[in-house]
């Protein structure tokens, strides 16, 4: 019997250690589980074949993200996308395909430790370059701006809106369109990590609720109806706690890559219509600057 109850608790003592290395494992990798980072700069011809150059510098030294070449001198404001957690930003030219036509200018803005960019990759990096991002955009280019977030990227405007409205003088931010969103990082990590205490072992938490309710900006929430990355649940508890004005639009059967992108889709102009309609009245109008 005492052989057997040894036995017992070696085992159990196994069981916990193996609990804690795997507790330890995931806390140590996280950044390699959440982020999925391409370095591939793309080439100049690469970039202007898309519609695109590079931004602010358009030889491609230091550039921060591709901006749409649109030869007008007004627009119905600049709309600033951040991507999810793969691939760069120069893919997703859909965006300018898409809002180009509705009279607004794109900029595609790419993460440190991205599309060859130099950086560190954490939340906090994210959040501290996209500020910078956007004050110089608007220096360069006017207001209003819309920030656009995929995936992980709405959880990266979320924070960086959030961040610029603690400033004294902050950009015009009149909008937040949230594509695929979390509520926060947390809980989708708890959920998919249930015999782990996830929640508690992120370092980059990603609290959407918190700081779109901080940013207090009109906001659009888009989901996915068959999500199998991001279930539509979590989208629908962000938009449910948000304050007002917000709008909702759900994909019928869309999955979270496959969502419907022609820019005939009338959603497109739904969407922009509606941070466009809500935004102050005191915004200043897009204008051309610098050669932009």
């Amino acid at each position: 019997m005492k052989r057997f109850r040894r036995l017992l608790m070696l085992i159990a003592l196994a069981l916990v250690l193996a609990y804690v290395a795997v507790v330890a494992l995931i806390f140590l990798l996280q950044r390699r589980i959440i982020y999925f980072p391409d370095d591939f700069k793309p080439m100049t011809k690469m970039v202007e074949q898309a519609g695109l150059r590079y931004w602010p510098d358009s030889s491609g030294d230091g550039y921060v993200g591709f901006i749409t070449d649109t030869p007008t001198t007004e627009s119905r404001g600049l709309v600033i996308v951040f991507h999810g957690n793969a691939a760069t930003a120069w893919g997703r030219s859909y965006y300018c395909d898409a809002l180009v036509p509705l009279g607004f200018r794109v900029l595609l803005a790419e993460y440190p430790g991205y599309g060859g960019r130099p950086g560190p990759i954490s939340e906090e990096q994210f959040v501290v370059d996209g500020q910078r991002l956007v004050r110089q955009a608007f220096q360069e280019m006017g207001g209003p701006i819309y920030l656009w977030g995929e995936s992980l990227g709405a959880g990266v405007a979320a924070a960086v809106a959030a961040a610029l409205a603690d400033e004294s003088e902050p950009p015009p931010v009149q909008g937040l369109i949230l594509l695929t969103p979390w509520d926060t990082l947390g809980n989708l990590a708890q959920s998919m990590y249930p015999l782990l205490p996830a929640r508690w072992l992120l370092r980059d938490p990603y609290d959407s609720v918190a700081n779109v309710t901080q940013a207090q900006v009109p906001t659009a929430v888009l989901i996915a109806e068959d999500d199998e990355i991001i279930p539509p649940r979590f989208g629908q508890c962000l938009y449910d706690t948000l304050p007002q004005p917000k709008y909702r639009h759900v994909f019928p059967k869309a999955t979270h890559n496959f969502w419907p992108s022609d820019p005939s889709e009338p959603w497109w102009r739904d969407v922009m219509t509606f941070v466009s309609e809500h935004r102050s009245e005191s915004a200043p109008s897009l204008r051309r600057r610098g050669g932009v």
